[in-house]
C-alpha cells in the first residue's frame, strides 16, 4: 500500500512574526506525526520575500541550504510531485487565504475551511454579524475606520478587526483612554472594532471537529482571567519569545488555561453555540470559537480561529485529547473527510 503524500504548506510572505509563528505550530506536528508509517511527509517553506522553498526539514540549516524558487517555479515543482493532500499551516491572511485558493486552482485538496470562510472569519466583524444573524449572542458593538469616533460607552473592548494573538486589543474603561486604545489598534489593521465589554463571568474555547458528516463538540479550554486583576487575555498570555528570538506558547499550561469537566453545565451550551457557529459560517473538518460568559451563564461569541496545525500544543488537538481522541486520531479524521468529500 503506498503511503499518502502530505505537503505541509509552512511560513508567510507577510512578515516574519506570521513565518516564525508558523513554523513554531508546524515543527510541533511534524515532530508529533514522525512516527506514522502511513504518510509521507514534505515541506513548502514560503518566507516574507514571497519565494518557497522545500526544505527536508524546519531546522535552521536544512532551510538554509533548500532552494527559493519564484512561486511559477514552485507551482511546477508540485506538480510533478504526486501530493495527495494539503496541511495549511500558515496563519497570516494571505495564507489563510489566496495560498488556499492556489491549491484548489491546482485541484489538490487540502485539510480545513475554504478561503472565503477563512476570510469572513478573519474579518472580526463579519464574523460577528453572520453568527448573530443564526442567533448567538454577540456584544454591541461598532466597526470603525480612521477619524470615526465611537459611541459606545465604556467599559469596551478595542481591537483591529483582523489580528489575532490579542495584538492591538486595549480594555478601556473610561472615555478619555478611547484615543490611546484606537491608535493601538490602528497600528494593525484600517478597520478597528468597539464593542461592549461582557463582565465576567468566564473565557472559553469551544472546538468543533467533523466526523463521518457529524459536528463533535470537544471538550473546552478555559482561560484564567479575573475581574480585578486580569478581566481580558492580551498577547502576552499567549505568546512570547525566548533570548534567541525564537516564539513559544505561554497559555499551554494548567494555571493560564485548562480543560472543563465536560459535567460542568456550560460544556452542553457553549458546544451547541459552537455548532451554530460552525454551521453559520459553513466551515467544514472543523472549527474554533471563542466565548465570553457571562455571570448569567450564557455565551457571547467574541471570535472564530478557524484553522489546526495538528501540533500536540494546538488547541484543538489539545482538546480531542482530553475526550479520549489521539492526534493520530484526530488526523486520520480530518483526512478521512477532507478525501471524502473529493470523492
Amino acid at each position: 500500500m503506498s503511503l499518502l503524500k502530505i505537503l505541509h504548506l509552512v511560513g508567510s510572505a507577510e512578515n516574519d512574526f506570521y513565518c516564525d509563528l508558523s513554523r513554531l505550530y508546524a515543527q510541533d506536528c511534524l515532530t508529533a506525526t514522525a512516527e506514522r508509517e502511513r504518510y509521507e511527509f514534505q515541506i513548502a517553506y514560503i518566507t516574507p520575500d514571497g519565494l518557497w522553498r522545500f526544505p527536508t526539514s524546519l531546522s535552521p540549516e536544512d532551510i538554509a541550504v533548500a532552494q527559493p524558487m519564484s512561486l511559477f517555479a514552485a507551482i511546477e515543482f508540485i506538480t510533478t510531485q504526486n501530493i495527495d493532500l494539503v496541511l495549511p499551516q500558515m496563519f497570516c491572511i494571505s495564507g489563510m487565504t489566496h495560498y488556499r485558493g492556489l491549491f484548489d486552482l491546482l485541484k489538490i485538496p487540502y485539510i480545513g475551511n475554504t478561503p472565503d470562510v477563512m476570510a469572513i472569519a478573519a474579518h472580526k466583524a463579519k464574523a460577528k454579524s453572520i453568527v448573530a444573524a443564526a442567533g448567538v449572542k454577540v456584544p454591541p458593538g461598532q466597526l470603525l475606520r480612521r477619524g470615526e469616533k465611537p459611541t459606545i460607552s465604556p467599559p469596551a473592548v478595542v481591537k483591529p478587526a483582523t489580528s489575532d494573538n490579542s495584538m492591538g486589543l486595549t480594555l478601556v474603561k473610561d472615555v478619555g483612554e478611547y484615543d490611546t486604545a484606537l491608535k493601538t489598534a490602528f497600528e494593525y489593521a484600517d478597520e478597528v472594532i468597539v464593542e461592549k465589554f461582557i463582565e465576567l463571568g468566564r473565557e472559553v474555547r469551544c472546538g468543533v471537529i467533523v466526523n463521518n458528516g457529524e459536528l463533535v463538540g470537544l471538550p473546552l479550554e478555559e482561560y484564567l482571567v479575573d475581574p480585578e486583576q486580569k478581566p481580558i487575555r492580551n498577547y502576552s498570555d499567549k505568546l512570547s519569545k525566548t533570548e534567541d528570538g525564537n516564539l513559544y506558547l505561554t497559555a499551554k499550561d494548567n494555571f493560564a488555561a485548562w480543560i472543563v469537566d465536560t459535567n460542568d453545565p456550560i460544556t452542553a451550551k457553549v458546544q451547541q453555540v459552537a455548532k451554530k457557529c460552525h454551521q453559520a459560517l459553513g466551515c467544514r473538518h472543523y472549527s474554533l470559537f471563542d466565548f465570553r460568559i457571562d455571570s448569567m451563564g450564557e455565551p457571547w461569541f467574541l471570535e472564530a480561529g478557524l484553522y489546526c496545525s495538528f501540533a500536540s500544543k494546538s488547541v484543538i488537538p489539545c482538546m480531542a485529547k482530553a475526550a479520549g481522541i489521539s492526534l493520530d486520531e484526530l488526523l486520520t479524521t480530518a483526512i478521512n473527510e477532507t478525501l471524502g468529500n473529493c470523492t
